[in-house]
C-alpha cells in the first residue's frame, strides 16, 4: 500500500464530520443511489462512518457488505488501498467510493479507477469534491412543485494540500470533463449530478463496460 493514513477515527464524529446541508445530504445520495441499483453484495471503499453499511443491513438484511481502508482503527473488513484492492476479479456487484478519491494523488486516479471496475460485476458509484461558489434559487408556490435551480460559478484557482485532498474538480487543472474522460475509459456513465442542496459533491453512477 502507497496510501497513508490521513485522519484519526475521531475526525467522524457527528458533530464535527456530519452537517444537516453538507455531508448529510450526501449520505442521502449515496443511500438512493445503492437502493435503486437493489445489488446483491457492496465493497465500499474508505466508508469512515459506518453509515451506509448499518443502512443496508437494516432494509436490505441480505445484501452482502464489505468495507475497504488503509485505517485500521477503522477496522474495515478487508485492509487496503483503493489502487490495489485485494479482492478478485468482479467480487462485488456494486463497489462505492464516496469522497474518496481526492486523497490519493491525481496521478493514481486512473489506476484507482481501473481497481473499482476491475472488481465490479455491474455498477460503481463515486462521488468527489467540486470546489467553487454556486447560485441557487428555490421557490415554493402552494399547490404547485417546488422550483430549484442551481449553478456553479467557475472559480479555477490552483489546488493546495491542506493533509487531505490532492485535488478537487472546479480547481485550476482539474476541470470536470478532465475526470469524466477517465471514467469513460473503463465505465458508462449512467448518471452524473451535484445535489441541490449540498453543491460541494459531485457524483456519478457509473456502469461497467
Amino acid at each position: 500500500m502507497n496510501e497513508q493514513k490521513q485522519v484519526d477515527k475521531s475526525h467522524y464524529n457527528f458533530g464535527h464530520y456530519v452537517s444537516k446541508n453538507h455531508r448529510w445530504v450526501s449520505f442521502y445520495h449515496q443511500l438512493d443511489e445503492i437502493f435503486k441499483l437493489g445489488p446483491t453484495s457492496v465493497l465500499e471503499v474508505g466508508p469512515g462512518m459506518p453509515l451506509v453499511r448499518d443502512m443496508l443491513r437494516f432494509h436490505t438484511p441480505n445484501t452482502v457488505y464489505k468495507s475497504l481502508d488503509i485505517a485500521e482503527d477503522l477496522h474495515p473488513d478487508i485492509q487496503g488501498s483503493v489502487t490495489a484492492i485485494p479482492v478478485a476479479d468482479a467480487a462485488y456487484d456494486m463497489v462505492c467510493a464516496f469522497q474518496i478519491l481526492e486523497h490519493i494523488p491525481f496521478e493514481e486516479f486512473p489506476k484507482a479507477v481501473a481497481e473499482l471496475a476491475r472488481v465490479s460485476k455491474k455498477s460503481v458509484l463515486i462521488s468527489v469534491p467540486h470546489f467553487g461558489p454556486s447560485i441557487k434559487f428555490q421557490l415554493k408556490i402552494p399547490m404547485l412543485p417546488m422550483l430549484q435551480f442551481a449553478l456553479k460559478v467557475p472559480y479555477p484557482i490552483a489546488h493546495k494540500w491542506n493533509g487531505q485532498h490532492y485535488w478537487e474538480i472546479g480547481k485550476k487543472g482539474f476541470p470536470a470533463s478532465r475526470i469524466r474522460k477517465i471514467l469513460e475509459e473503463k465505465f458508462l456513465i449512467k448518471k452524473e449530478y451535484i445535489p441541490f442542496e449540498n453543491q460541494c459533491h459531485r457524483f456519478y453512477v457509473l456502469e461497467k463496460k
